[in-house]
């Protein structure tokens, strides 16, 4: 009895023993597997992001959703001033101002950008020496709605001139006249309807100028009606460069209705075309 007693002992022990072997190894193969899986675990593991400037960003410039992107932030706690991925999405942004430059990688704060509609956007917009004057525009004259922000277009203006006709009388001839080149549009009152897909028209367009420009625009306007005209992005310098009589360069190009129509000859469309102390009939 005592036998059976000793040997049942011995193979209760080996049991254990092997038991605790096996939990031991077990639990060491976990660990392996666990300590494996933290490198890659620390690297899918999600992080603060903040929005930053993609590339450099000037003052006065109106921003777009290409200009900014999210990049992780793993430098220690994230300033309060900075913003974070999840409080507003990218475009959110879009047609705000920048108040001042950044360079990139540089953090986005609201501080040192201006949305449309708050105050001081226009004035962080200009340019320095630039003015804002704002101009009527209608479905035609504003490329139909897509003249935006940020956009370069041309400004023309269409207006009637007075030329002898062949019976000694007066004439009324239309001519149209590209004023000013490149001129950079700050702002439109025109959205994009998500609903309908289709453009708002604006009622006006408000540009950046010299006060020179600016006083062009106004006698412009008073003398007929004003045409935007966009230009492609980037804009291409303008090649096209117009000489009076007397020689003197002039970015402005005209055409007279007798071009368009050939039913007006150009002996009944002669006009007198002042341009500075010279003319030319």
């Amino acid at each position: 009895m005592r036998a059976r007693t000793l040997i049942l002992f011995l193979m209760a022990l080996i049991l254990a023993g092997g038991t605790a072997m096996l939990v031991r190894t077990w639990l060491a193969h976990q660990r392996a597997v666990e300590a494996e899986a933290m490198p890659l675990a620390r690297a899918v593991a999600p992080q603060k992001s903040v929005l930053v400037a993609r590339g450099p960003i000037g003052r006065g410039q109106i921003l777009k959703p290409g200009d900014f992107e999210w990049q992780p932030w793993a430098d220690g706690p994230v300033h309060r001033a900075y913003i974070q991925a999840g409080s507003k999405p990218i475009e959110a942004f879009t047609g705000w101002v920048a108040r001042e430059p950044f360079g990139p990688g540089d953090p986005i704060t609201e501080s040192k950008i201006v949305a449309p509609g708050s105050r001081g956007f226009l004035a962080a917009a200009l340019q320095p020496g630039m003015r804002a004057i704002s101009v009527l525009v209608n479905k035609t004259s504003d490329v139909s709605g897509f003249v935006l922000p940020g956009d370069q277009v041309d400004i023309l203006i269409t207006h009637s001139l007075s030329s002898p006709g062949g019976d000694g009388g007066a004439r009324q001839r239309q001519a149209a006249e590209t004023v000013l080149h490149d001129v950079r549009v700050l702002a439109a009152d025109q959205k994009l309807d998500s609903k309908g897909g289709e453009a708002i028209v604006a009622q006006s367009v408000t540009l950046e100028v010299s006060p020179k420009e600016g006083e062009i625009i106004a006698v412009a306007a008073e003398m007929g009606k004003l045409w935007l005209s966009l230009r492609s992005l980037p804009s291409p310098p303008v090649e096209m460069i117009a000489t009076d009589s007397s020689g003197t360069a002039d970015s402005g190009t005209f055409t007279l209705d007798s071009e368009v129509s050939k039913l007006l000859t150009q002996k009944d469309n002669a006009v007198t075309v002042l341009r500075g102390n010279a003319k030319s009939g």
